[in-house]
């Protein structure tokens, strides 16, 4: 995804935003590949200010962080293939529409697309994946973060297409059979999107 306000001056982030903006990159990037040799010791040493105080989502993210130290960049490789890519059809699709109830997954794409024009949004000409790829999904909420859209729009945006097809798309590589170091990465996702779904809840009867 790439913005559609690219030259307007960005706003400086409050130290807590810069942290769901990092965590939602994270997210998308872990989904999106494989991490290799460099990012796995990365993660390992890395200190997450944004998920204390909060005993689930601190938890999940030391659980990451140890399945970090002890993986192998070739078995975390093989085992995304296996469980988003495959041949001929992955154990669990990265797409979330296909996730969303109440809505057939083609009506639901056109939705998503016709949200992200409304944000100023665009696709990537060079992008490979669908918009409802996870770490599309994900790299969206970045833009909205960093770009400074209203708590209203992020909530918004985040009710409709990132709560009902990412959470449920955890739940699905919690159970999978291929699922080793993923089911760590889901759930540090899930934890994360339970926190976000707590705060959007508290803004909004708060507005």
């Amino acid at each position: 995804m790439s913005s559609g306000n690219d030259l307007q001056e960005p706003r400086p982030l409050s130290e807590e935003d810069a942290g769901r903006a990092n965590l939602y990159a994270l997210i998308g990037r872990l989904f999106y590949d494989a991490p290799d040799s460099i990012l796995l010791p990365q993660l390992c040493r890395a200190e997450a200010e944004s998920v204390e105080n909060n005993a689930p989502l601190d938890r999940a993210w030391q659980s990451l962080r140890n399945a970090c130290g002890s993986a192998y960049p070739e078995m975390v490789e093989r085992e995304h293939d296996s469980l988003f890519v495959g041949v001929g059809k992955s154990e669990v699709t990265p797409y979330t529409s296909h996730y969303v109830r109440g809505n057939s997954p083609d009506r639901h794409l056109v939705r998503l697309r016709e949200r992200s024009e409304q944000l100023g949004l665009a696709r990537r000409s060079a992008a490979f994946e669908v918009e409802d790829h996870v770490s599309g999904i994900c790299d969206v909420m970045r833009i909205l973060i960093e770009d400074g859209h209203s708590l209203s729009e992020q909530r918004l945006f985040f009710k409709e297409f990132v709560y009902p097809g990412v959470t449920p798309l955890c739940e699905a590589v919690a159970v999978a059979t291929s699922a080793a170091f993923y089911r760590c990465v889901a759930e540090f996702a899930r934890a994360f999107l339970e926190v976000e779904r707590q705060a959007f809840e508290m803004h909004e009867t708060e507005v």
